[in-house]
């Protein structure tokens, strides 16, 4: 799997959404990137540089639905397959960038792994943005809107290296998003307490900021470069966090 990168510093692995590798992707990594860090992106479907539309992002989340077995996308109760080659990449971004450990971050898709990639001892820095397996499909949405992809047995050695190691956890979302309903957050948040930072983004109608029910990517598509605007500001801490975790301080001592 190809696997792109940029910058320098302690590393972080992305994981695109639905549908690619698109523009706004890539401008989200570069904004890592010129914090300071080095961001590592596998392609893992769609087409790079393609724009997003309606035929191409629903083609590609068809194709993951009903081909594509690394992604667990109904509730079985199992981590996706994919998890175990990226913590397999997040070792060797380790070894290549130094640090005390690799920062990650999944949106949409992918968002879920982040978690998972905790199996790996070298992530200390995860960031779930909408993550949106198990699909809260038409007839599915009771069922699978409260779940997470990541087995039990998973998460409670996620949870436990969270506690043993003081770790935390930061998960975004705007707060009508369909495709990650807040009770997969409430949940999430019950099991692992103060360990998850959730940032909730109004998007109930007449919200100040014109978000509207169908807003789903916090970072990429509904990212705006402005102060005080809720998905800048959301960029902002999970930047603050990749430094306070993958940075470390250098104290000068004097005589």
């Amino acid at each position: 799997m190809p696997v792109y990168r940029r910058g320098e510093g302690p590393g972080v692995l992305l994981m695109h959404e639905i549908p690619g590798i698109t523009p706004e992707v890539q401008a989200c990594a570069r904004r890592i990137a010129d914090a300071g860090f080095t961001v590592y992106m596998p392609w893992m479907f769609g087409t790079p540089n393609k724009a997003v539309s309606a035929p191409y992002a629903m083609g590609q989340m068809f194709r993951a639905i009903c081909i594509r077995k690394e992604f667990t996308t109904l509730a079985r109760g199992e981590s996706s397959p994919i998890t175990n080659w990226l913590r397999a990449l997040a070792r060797k971004i380790h070894a290549e960038c130094g640090g005390p450990g690799v920062g990650a971050v999944g949106m949409c898709l992918t968002g879920g792994f982040a978690l998972t990639l905790m199996l790996e001892p070298a992530v200390i820095a995860p960031v779930l943005s909408q993550p949106s397996l198990p699909m809260p499909l038409p007839g599915l949405a009771k069922k699978n809107g409260p779940k997470i992809d990541i087995s039990p047995q998973d998460l409670d050695t996620v949870i436990q290296r969270l506690e043993d190691e003081n770790l935390t956890v930061i998960g975004m979302h705007f707060s009508e998003d369909g495709f990650c309903p807040k009770e997969r957050f409430t949940n999430l948040k019950n099991k692992l307490g103060d360990r998850l930072e959730v940032i909730e983004i109004d998007s109930s109608a007449g919200n100040a900021h014109g978000f509207g029910k169908m807003s789903h990517s916090v970072i990429t598509m509904e990212y705006k470069d402005e102060e005080g605007f809720p998905t800048k500001d959301a960029m902002d801490r999970m930047i603050a966090f990749y430094r306070e975790r993958l940075m470390l301080e250098v104290t000068t001592v004097t005589e």
